[in-house]
């Protein structure tokens, strides 16, 4: 069975290509766009792992309060969380606050990158 992984707060295009990166993991991606409807995926779905942007494209606010917002729910503090940013400082925020560390869209084909998704998304 394939894992499943919520990709929140990006547009179409970044989406799509958020997809292709994890299809080489045999994952499916779903696609939520703000706290209200990633907490209704997280009640209708398990997630492998939570990718999050970090400035959500409907209203471009801060990816990292709804990465706060989700560790804080006990019910789904447990699942990885990873930020999207090309930011280091940012991507130092988010673990900060309980995140893994994320990565940033120029690094979809980074060995390192790929590497680490194939650990955390193995078994």
């Amino acid at each position: 069975m394939a894992k499943r992984i919520l990709d929140v707060g990006n547009c179409s295009p970044d989406f799509n290509s958020i997809s292709h990166l994890f299809q080489q993991f045999n994952c499916e991606v779903d696609q939520a766009h703000g706290l209200e409807d990633t907490l209704a995926a997280l009640q209708r779905c398990d997630y492998s792992l939570i990718t999050i942007n970090r400035k959500l494209d409907r209203d471009y606010s801060d990816g990292i309060e709804i990465i706060k917002a989700l560790k804080a729910e006990k019910e789904f503090s447990q699942i990885p969380v990873m930020l999207i940013t090309n930011f280091p400082e940012h991507q130092d925020n988010a673990v900060a606050v309980g995140a893994l560390r994320g990565f940033g869209k120029l690094e979809y084909d980074n060995p390192d990158l790929l590497a680490r998704l194939s650990t955390l998304l193995a078994g």
